[in-house]
């Protein structure tokens, strides 16, 4: 494939009108549902639900659900959608870092001054040169390598056009960067359960929710809430799974929720709650696999037919192995908190009842958290659950609607991001601050050793990584040795408030794009329909990509204006692939705003792993041996202290178990209000949580009496790695030792460095799950807590940076910029590419996919590609093209 490398700029003197016309300012269809009510109502879509915008002399006065579509519409959609699309917070102007601004030329950009200093309102030719000429030093000076993107995840809103996908779409036509690989939700099992079933299963569609209705007799929850996390959705939430919830529960269905808090599944589904002292939730598996053993209420035959390993590891069970430990329920006991004849108890009941499994994501976000779904595995296959009916384990039942039957039907495809050269480097998500500090240090994942590159700059587009990592003043040091950080998004959350060039992002709600309703059941699609004009100067961020690529010649190419004459020419491409274009015209979608894609009666008796469980033969996971892997060589043969070939015990870094006097165990789970740190700027959801401006830290009430805390006191939370005010909220449904505050609200630092908003980063630890997978531990935190005696002032953390206007500048001569140094190094990159190739750069990497092949074995893309592929929306014949191709790239092709 050769790259375009027009000699002349005026090539594209036309791109203004090109992205003016037809591209960007499309119509939209008008959808009002009561007639005698104001008209101006239109379509649109979101990760909160389908609504229309009522929308009056070009601004949004309302938010209406469509009850058709969605049922039970939460605060977020009523209220926080329309508050942040005119929030204070939204970044109006491009602008720039003073000192970088006043030093570009130079090279003296004085890093250590960020998140301090002033910016400088900028128009949109300076901030692009700026960000083009950045590009380009890096790139020359130091390799494709040093750009580091940030922009994992794809979060920042439910269409195709994701910034992260259209900031990869740019950057590869130009060699491409440094990537993250993995991610936080669920960083360890993704890389560790294709081992050992054959599937990623964080990702994977549950059991459809009639058969569990008629066939479950108990339903445990492990740190599983799907009531509030079901509350959002990847792409367009429709709450579908609500309903269903209750008829399991009216069915007679037992529920029983291990936690160490009472969550608001556990009251919407009357679930017995067992409290359990976090990250020791392998201990108690194998606890109660110690008693299914002693009782003889193990499954020998479907041992022996159904899995390989199971003797090693009821040896290290039953202490017979190096530790010569009986895992037995007392030894449990005083490592949970439960009290050893409750954990007869419950492996009595789990073992001799029909029960399903549902396992967190949150569980492996913790050290050793590979571990975790692995012991639930062993234990449901140790007692023959697996792929039965209403039977099993499920780690994705609080997510995207798990449960809800499958459409099987194609959804809309995004545009290509091309291919990505850097391949010897990466940075694991959860790993930037230790890739900063370790420059060219050698990190292995997934048993593939890579390099840290040495970042020189960081581009952000759409995502708050501030807000996610862990260790925040770590981070925030470590960022001082990168010269350049460019953040692209709509409001100035921390990720835009420690960069230097900040590029102003349209809301969704200012452009076109599309979406589907259900990650796993795929069965509407939605029009997210342009509701207003950009706010400020705000752009898309396919138009500011789009003018990145017009300062490297590449406007047309990056638009594919050939193939797609106006924007909207995406939207139908896009359309085309799924399901619903084979009944319902394009035309009439858009009219309408959405389109059904059913899925069909089969499907809502779809059984996970229940091929499998019928004819293992015919239809073996995706494992080495085929079969369920209770000891798994292929990962014992890594050698890794810190994860071993089966789940055992292996005490945290940090637990009740090895805390100081003093010390709780800080949780951190998503919130109610919030998408991670979406919505926090919404002064009608803060209203409804936040305790006197601050996050809410639930504590027991007991802790709490220790310590002079009331309800409604500010308190400090603290340990070495920093401090933070929240508000309490004291409780009895919450275990004594344990503290939970929601992750993801946006920072403000006092003059102490406490953060006074309440980000809980700031106290957790960037120590990695393991050497498997380098994964994040947020969850493994220790922190004490007091009564705050001297809180400075209201939390700034919704309030603009300071900002000087009026500056005046002067223009930047384009031969200062040098970009055409790129055009050598970017030419020599290029290769023909194989159809299948080209394909999966395409189709495969918009979303969680991941983006390296060579980070993966044969059998993981085999396991990963059954959630892939459906999501690509490619049929037979292009599944077949790409397998191809990951077949002879895999990490292990040459073997």
């Amino acid at each position: 494939m050769k790259v375009m490398q027009p000699t002349r700029r005026h090539f594209l003197q036309g791109s203004a009108a090109l992205l003016g016309s037809g591209w960007l300012m499309n119509s939209t269809a008008m959808a009002a549902i009561d007639p005698n009510s104001f008209s101006g109502r239109i379509f649109s879509a979101s990760h909160y639900g389908p609504f229309e915008a009522v929308v009056r002399d070009g601004q949004i006065v309302g938010i209406s659900p469509m009850i058709e579509l969605d049922q039970r519409p939460t605060e977020m959609l009523m209220h926080g959608v329309l508050d942040r699309v005119y929030d204070k917070s939204r970044i109006d102007y491009p602008m720039v870092r003073k000192s970088y601004l006043e030093g570009w030329k130079s090279g003296d950009v004085k890093p250590e001054l960020r998140g301090k200093e002033e910016y400088v309102r900028v128009d949109w030719d300076t901030a692009l040169k700026l960000t083009a000429k950045a590009i380009t030093d890096t790139i020359v000076e130091h390799g494709h390598q040093a750009i580091l993107s940030t922009s994992y995840g794809g979060w920042s809103h439910a269409g195709i056009m994701r910034p992260n996908v259209l900031q990869g779409k740019f950057f590869n036509m130009i060699g491409g960067c440094t990537n993250t690989v993995g991610d936080w939700s669920g960083g360890a099992s993704q890389i560790s359960l294709p081992h050992v079933i054959g599937d990623m299963e964080v990702y994977s569609a549950q059991t459809a929710w009639e058969v569990i209705r008629d066939n479950t007799e108990v339903f445990v929850l492990v740190g599983c809430d799907p009531i509030k996390n079901n509350r959002i959705e990847y792409t367009v939430a429709d709450h579908g799974m609500y309903g269903p919830w209750e008829q399991i529960r009216d069915n007679g269905c037992k529920f029983i929720s291990i936690n160490p808090q009472k969550t608001a599944s556990d009251a919407y589904l009357n679930a017995d709650w067992v409290r359990i002292v976090p990250n020791t939730d392998v201990a108690l598996f194998l606890g109660m696999a110690y008693h299914v053993l002693e009782n003889g209420l193990e499954d020998k035959d479907y041992l022996a037919k159904y899995t390989v390993g199971s003797d090693k590891w009821i040896a290290y069970v039953k202490g017979e192995g190096e530790d010569k430990t009986a895992k037995t329920p007392e030894w449990a006991s005083a490592i949970t908190g439960i009290d050893a004849a409750k954990i007869r108890e419950l492996a009595g009941l789990l073992a001799k009842s029909r029960t399903e499994i549902a396992g967190a994501w949150s569980l492996q976000r913790a050290h050793h958290g590979e571990m975790t779904h692995w012991a639930i595995i062993n234990f449901a296959a140790l007692t023959g659950k697996i792929g039965k009916p209403g039977e099993g384990v499920g780690f994705s039942w609080h997510y995207g609607n798990g449960g809800m039957p499958q459409s099987g039907k194609g959804t809309p495809s995004g545009l290509s991001q091309g291919k990505n050269f850097v391949t010897d480097y990466i940075v694991p998500a959860s790993r930037i601050t230790e890739a900063l500090e370790n420059p060219g240090a050698e990190v292995v994942y997934n048993g593939n050793v890579r390099k840290y590159p040495d970042v020189h700059m960081i581009y952000n587009a759409g995502n708050n990584f501030m807000s996610h990592q862990q260790d925040t003043n770590r981070l925030i040091k470590a960022l001082q040795k990168v010269k350049t950080i460019v953040s692209q998004d709509v409001w100035w959350t921390a990720a835009t408030r420690w960069a230097d060039i900040v590029l102003p992002a349209s809301s969704p709600l200012e452009r076109d794009d599309i979406s589907v309703g259900g990650t796993y059941s795929n069965d509407k699609i939605y029009a997210m329909k342009k509701v207003i004009e950009p706010v400020g100067e705000s752009r898309s961020d396919f138009e500011i990509f789009a003018g990145l690529a017009d300062l490297f010649y590449k406007m047309s190419p990056y638009v594919e204006d050939q193939q797609f004459p106006e924007y909207i020419e995406i939207m139908k491409f896009a359309y085309a692939k799924t399901g619903a274009a084979e009944h319902t015209p394009f035309e009439e979608f858009w009219e309408r705003g959405y389109a059904l894609q059913p899925a069909p009666k089969e499907a809502r008796q779809w059984v996970r792993h229940g091929d499998f469980y019928s004819d293992p033969a015919a239809n073996p996971l995706h494992t080495k041996s085929g079969k369920i892997e209770m000891f798994c060589e292929t990962i014992a043969e890594m050698n890794l202290e810190d994860c071993p070939g089966m789940p055992m015990w292996l005490e945290p870094a940090e637990y009740l178990g090895n805390a100081k006097e003093g010390q709780l165990h800080v949780v951190s789970p998503h919130p109610w209000y919030r998408l991670h740190s979406q919505m926090d700027q919404s002064a009608s959801l803060r209203d409804l949580y936040k305790v006197q401006g601050r996050e809410p830290v639930r504590i027991n009430a007991e802790d709490a009496a220790a310590r002079g805390i009331a309800d409604g006191d500010l308190v400090e939370i603290y340990n070495d790695r920093g401090t933070v005010i929240a508000g309490a909220v004291v409780s009895d449904e919450i275990m004594p030792g344990v503290i939970s505050i929601y992750e993801g609200c946006w920072p403000s630092l006092d003059s102490k460095g406490r953060c006074n908003s309440g980000l809980v980063n700031f106290l957790t630890s960037t120590q990695k799950s393991s050497g498997l997978s380098q994964a994040t531990t947020a969850n493994t935190c220790l922190a004490s807590i007091r009564k705050c005696e001297d809180p400075e002032g209201p939390n700034m953390a919704y309030e603009k940076p300071p900002i000087l206007e009026g500056v005046e500048l002067a223009a930047i001569d384009d031969a200062d910029l040098a970009l055409d140094r790129l055009d050598a190094v970017i030419e020599a990159l290029y290769d023909d590419m194989s159809p299948g190739e080209k394909m999966f750069y395409e189709r495969c990497t918009v979303c969680h996919g991941p983006r390296d092949v060579g980070a993966f074995t044969k059998l993981q893309w085999k396991a990963i590609t059954p959630s892939m592929f459906p999501r690509a929306g490619l049929d037979d014949a292009e599944a077949a093209l790409i397998m191809d191709f990951l077949m002879e790239n895999a990490s292990d092709a040459a073997n």
